[in-house]
């Protein structure tokens, strides 16, 4: 018979696990019993210092060949030493033809492989990183290039409100000659990024703070 302290403890544990966001990534670790031991591998590549570190990108397409060896592992499948690596490269590699592409969907189809369920399972590195931040609360903070960003913001402001007030200043005077007919007015000074790769638009501070554009942000985490 369970103590009453023994009870508030599985509650609290219960609790815990009920408060853990929802992931599709530990979803399919279970689904496809891959082991729990296999998110504890994902983390620690990610969060692993110089070299052994892995990119969210590659942490992704290292899950999703899991999978795949997984679903053509439990379809009773029979292959070669390395055939199952080039299967996931023929499906899974934008420089695939076409044709070399649908013949390899055609025999994993054939040996029981639910290739469409498989493919619509394949994570991407954004779901990666929510099973990594959110669902397992792991953290990768280097110290030395936080300080170094917050260096460069700190030079950045102070460039622009150097230049603002120098700018003001030059206003003043030139409306103050008659120069320039000007009422009262406001200086607005925005240094803007423009991603060209994903044509998108931000303030030098924010995408500073946010560690980088949303295109690229998995391979510099």
């Amino acid at each position: 018979m369970s103590s009453e302290g023994e009870g508030e403890n599985d509650f609290e544990s219960d609790e815990t696990v009920k408060q853990k966001p929802d992931s599709k990534v530990a979803q399919l670790i279970e689904s496809y019993d891959l082991g729990a031991s296999f998110g504890d591998t994902l983390e620690e590549l990610w969060t692993a210092d110089g070299e052994k570190r892995e990119s969210l990108r590659t942490l992704a397409d290292r899950f999703n060949k899991r999978l795949f060896e997984a679903a053509v592992s439990d379809a009773g499948m029979a292959t070669l030493d390395g055939e199952i690596s080039n299967m996931y490269r023929l499906l899974t590699d934008e420089d695939v033809s076409s044709g070399n592409r649908i013949e390899t969907r055609r025999r994993l189809e054939q040996n029981g492989v639910n290739i469409t369920q498989l493919e619509q399972d394949f994570v991407t590195y954004q779901a990666i990183r929510s099973y990594l931040k959110e669902h397992r609360g792991a953290q990768y903070d280097n110290d030395t290039t936080h300080t170094r960003v917050d260096g460069v913001i700190d030079t950045i402001q102070r460039l622009k409100s150097r230049t603002i007030s120098v700018a003001e200043k030059s206003l003043l005077q030139l409306r103050d000659t008659n120069q320039l007919a000007l009422g009262e007015f406001q200086l607005f000074i925005d240094i803007n990024v423009y991603c060209e790769e994903c044509e998108t638009q931000y303030g030098f501070v924010e995408l500073l703070q946010q560690g980088g554009c949303e295109c690229q942000l998995a391979d510099n985490e």
